[in-house]
Order: C-alpha cells, then sequence, then structure tokens
C-alpha cells in the first residue's frame, strides 16, 4: 500500500513556459531561440542551465537571477503555471488518506510562491530551502524524512530520468514518471527509464490508480 507520494516542481505539476520566456527577455534574445536551446541541451543530457551559457558564455546564473529579482522581473508563480490536473490529483489523493508532498529542484522563492497558492499538499520543499539538490542522495533522504513512510511505501513522481526516477530507485524509492515536458517526451521510450519505473502515467490524476499496488 502506498503511502505517501511526492511530486517534483518544474514540467511535473509546473509548466516552465514563463520561466523560460523570463530568462529570454532578460538576455534580450528571441523566446523561440532559448526554448530551442533548451531542447538541445535536454537532448545531450545536459543540465538546462546550460542553454544560458550557450547565450552568455561564463553568466553567473545565480547572480544573474539576483539581478532580474532586483530589478522586479524576479521568479513569478501563479496559478496559471499550474497544469490543470494538479488541483484534482492532489485533491483525489489527500482524500484517499495519502500523504502529498512537492520537493524538486527549485529556489525557495518558488517554495513561498507555491505555497501561497495553497495547494492540497501536506508539504512543499525546495532544493534551495533544503541546502541539496537532486541527483544527490541526500536530497532523497530529505524526501524520505519528510514522506513520512517507508521508502516501499514512497513513491516519487518526475519528468527526468538522471534527476527523478533512476536517484529515486537508488534510495529505494518506488517511482512514476510522467511523460510531460522536454524531458518526459524524450525519454519516456528509453529502456533504462522504462526499467527503473514503476509505473508510467500521462496525467497525474492516474496516481490514484497506484497507491494500492
Amino acid at each position: 500500500m502506498i503511502e505517501t507520494i511526492v511530486l517534483d516542481v518544474g514540467e511535473t505539476i509546473t509548466r516552465d513556459d514563463r520561466y523560460w520566456a523570463s530568462w529570454a527577455d532578460w538576455l534580450d534574445i528571441p523566446r523561440h531561440t532559448l526554448s530551442a536551446l533548451v531542447g538541445a541541451v535536454v537532448a545531450q543530457g545536459r543540465d538546462n542551465a546550460d542553454a544560458l551559457r550557450l547565450v552568455r558564455p561564463g553568466i553567473d546564473v545565480a547572480a544573474e537571477r539576483a539581478a532580474m529579482e532586483a530589478a522586479g522581473r524576479g521568479e513569478r508563480l501563479d496559478e496559471r503555471d499550474l497544469y490543470d490536473d494538479v488541483w484534482p490529483a492532489l485533491t483525489a489523493l489527500r482524500d484517499l488518506g495519502v500523504r502529498v508532498v512537492v520537493a524538486g529542484n527549485q529556489t525557495a522563492r518558488a517554495g513561498e510562491l507555491l505555497r501561497a497558492l495553497g495547494l492540497p499538499a501536506d508539504l512543499i520543499a525546495t532544493s534551495e530551502e533544503w541546502g541539496v539538490a537532486k541527483p544527490q542522495p541526500e536530497f532523497f533522504e530529505r524526501v524520505l524524512e519528510a514522506a513520512q513512510a517507508g521508502p516501499s511505501r514512497t513513491v516519487y513522481v518526475g519528468d527526468h530520468p538522471a534527476n527523478d526516477i533512476i536517484p529515486a530507485k537508488a534510495a529505494g524509492l518506488r517511482a512514476a514518471h510522467i511523460r510531460r515536458g522536454p524531458w518526459g517526451h524524450l525519454w519516456a521510450d528509453d529502456p533504462e527509464v522504462a526499467a527503473a519505473a514503476d509505473w508510467r502515467v500521462d496525467r497525474l490524476t492516474e496516481l490514484t490508480a497506484i497507491i494500492t499496488d
């Protein structure tokens, strides 16, 4: 019996459209150019921040993000950024008695913005708040602490093989790969992903069907 479901953030519960659009506008390049570069680094298995480094070699991403914030053009996240299945899926899981945790590689500011939405989740946390990021094993140790359930009774849901599915399985958790966003679509049929994922879903509302497995 699954007791806790932990969900990644970017391209699992939130769309990254506005995030990358804001970077493109800040760097004064066409939005489609940055989108294409994000796709290119995804296909190469690289960090998505490498797309910014291709546009501006030597960029200090953290410093640039702080400059955006200071200029009033910092991180924004609201209901428009959520996938349409988030509220019904999380609500249904809570109604079934499942503990719902949201935890991903995000800034502390993103954590504040997500919590402000009042999502039906028992806990929302980010890598910056925890001081450790995926795919480090320590991140998944924190996930298990937050889950308040054993690893075999905890499912980590995410789109990214290297950051979500494979390290979650290495930590002993069960894993659900969602076919969503560039990573989710590109790697959906990869044999390593197929072997590692306990479930593969297209929508978060499918998660209610797995909790008794």
